[in-house]
């Protein structure tokens, strides 16, 4: 068989793989664009005030749109964050490591992730948030 060939089925093969995932992500976006649509021709559509009126928890809503929200919020969500993180990547390191051959690489390569989460967790300490008021 020509190399030609060989590269020519090859390219063929590889090519056809993607066609399928291709095929089913255009059948994907026809079955939800095919479900918006049946949703919007087969409501009813019969606006009120009541309907129109911004819904907050079962009360009317009072005063302006705009509330003020405190940054230390997002700081608390953001060290949240780093702790699920870390928590999710040590378990299954701790699987890998006892497996034959991995036990060098996959010790640096955490040790290098727990040295980006104590940058994180030292920045957060210097710009005091971890100290309750």
């Amino acid at each position: 068989m020509p190399e030609t060939t060989v590269s020519t089925v090859l390219a063929a093969d590889y090519f056809e793989s993607y066609s399928v995932v291709g095929l089913l992500a255009v059948l994907g976006v026809l079955f939800v664009a095919i479900a918006f649509g049946a949703g919007r021709l087969l409501r009813p559509v019969v606006p009120t005030p009541e309907k129109l009126l911004t819904y907050e928890c079962g009360v009317d809503p009072v005063g302006e749109g705009w509330a003020h929200t405190q940054v230390r919020y997002y700081v608390y969500a953001f060290l949240y964050v780093i702790f699920a993180v870390d928590s999710i990547f040590l378990f299954p390191w701790a699987t890998v490591f006892a497996a034959a051959g991995y036990g060098a690489t996959t010790l640096v390569e955490m040790f290098i992730f727990l040295g980006f989460l104590a940058v994180g967790l030292l920045y957060a300490y210097k710009k005091g948030v971890l100290t309750w008021t």
